[in-house]
């Protein structure tokens, strides 16, 4: 087992990346203080929800199986949560363990930072997109139907699992889906673990242990230092959103769940190193070099074709970067080096946006 630690003072805690982690007896059950409530969804639960509960040992502990998809992570499905703590008499010392990917880990949290005005919560993830990204840094929420994640909250954990072992019951499409956010660190502020992934993307895909171990690991480094420099996104915090206000208009247009994040957020960092590339700020050859890697990991480059121009600025007006009503782009200076501005040549967006809609 290695361990990142992410280090916010009070709200500091372990990112545990290791295999078989939900089997070692008093690992997770370390950062409970008295009751549990597992928190998982309908494909999971017949996969782990025994492991982990078997884990907590003589721990007092329950669970809350939800549906499975991007398209129940809403304020109905969050309520099934509320109404098992209510019943089963959850006080503010319990803890809830999020056991999924990263709808279950948002809704999870945005629980835990809700219920009784905030409660302990620990993160399992079991997706790559969740161990790279979504279950470190307090980002909870749910989606709205007029935006994706426009309702939720900060919260951090006590305590990130990341168990390498529960990857090999993970469907390929969502591997590749993961492998998106893990190229992001490279494109926004590691031009050398960049280079890295150009050489061991098919190791990636191929699941080589010692290759996922290292991602996962070098994902959570890069995270955690961002995040320890601006816990609440007023600043360096919005460069881990390349790509993410086109893929979220993407994701809200199309119905929530037909486009996966990790599919959504490929095509929307193609699309800003296109708009990059027109503002001047990077070369052709750059542009390129991104656009192969993610297609070498299998990601979509382009938006669905019923994607207008139209429909992506009427939903990226909603998107939790707009300022003073302007549009904030993740914009990149080169492989490894990325800025978030607001103050662009609206021109090239618009440009952009007609390119990919053709």
């Amino acid at each position: 087992m290695q361990t990142v630690s992410i280090d916010l003072g009070s709200r500091s805690y372990p990112i545990h990346i290791g295999t078989n982690l939900i089997d070692q007896r008093g690992l997770i059950a370390g950062h409970v203080r008295n009751r549990a409530m597992v928190v998982t969804n309908e494909t999971i639960a017949p996969l782990y929800l025994d492991q982990t509960m078997a884990s907590l040992g003589n721990t007092p502990c329950s669970s809350v199986i939800l549906p499975d998809g991007e398209s129940y992570k809403n304020l109905d499905e969050l309520n099934q949560v509320f109404t098992a703590l209510l019943s089963e008499n959850f006080d503010r010392g319990c803890t809830l363990i999020a056991l999924g990917g990263g709808v279950v880990g948002d809704m999870t949290g945005y629980a835990a930072a809700s219920y009784q005005r905030g409660v302990d919560f620990i993160q399992i993830p079991t997706t790559l997109l969740a161990q790279v990204d979504s279950s470190v840094g307090g980002k909870t929420g749910v989606n709205h139907a007029l935006g994706k994640n426009m309702i939720g909250a900060f919260h951090q954990p006590t305590a990130v699992i990341a168990d390498m072992g529960v990857l090999d019951t993970l469907a390929d499409r969502e591997l590749k889906a993961g492998l998106a956010e893990v190229v992001k660190y490279g494109f926004i502020i590691d031009a050398e673990f960049f280079t890295w992934l150009e050489n061991n993307v098919e190791a990636l895909l191929a699941r080589d242990p010692a290759a996922t171990a290292y991602a996962v690991k070098r994902s959570c480094q890069i995270k955690a230092n961002v995040v320890e420099q601006d816990e609440r996104e007023h600043g360096v915090r919005a460069l881990l959103n390349l790509g993410h206000t086109f893929g979220h208009a993407i994701e809200a247009a199309m119905g929530y769940g037909n486009w996966l994040h990790g599919e959504a957020v490929s095509a929307g960092i193609a699309m800003a190193l296109d708009t990059s590339l027109r503002l001047g700020l990077i070369n052709e050859a750059s542009r390129e070099r991104g656009i192969k890697l993610l297609q070498r990991c299998d990601l979509p480059v382009t938006p669905p074709a019923s994607m207008t121009p139209e429909l992506f600025l009427k939903y990226m007006a909603r998107d939790k970067k707009v300022s003073a009503g302007n549009v904030r782009l993740i914009l990149l200076n080169g492989i490894g080096s990325s800025h978030v501005s607001a103050d662009f040549d609206p021109e090239a967006l618009h440009a952009t946006l007609e390119h990919f809609s053709t």
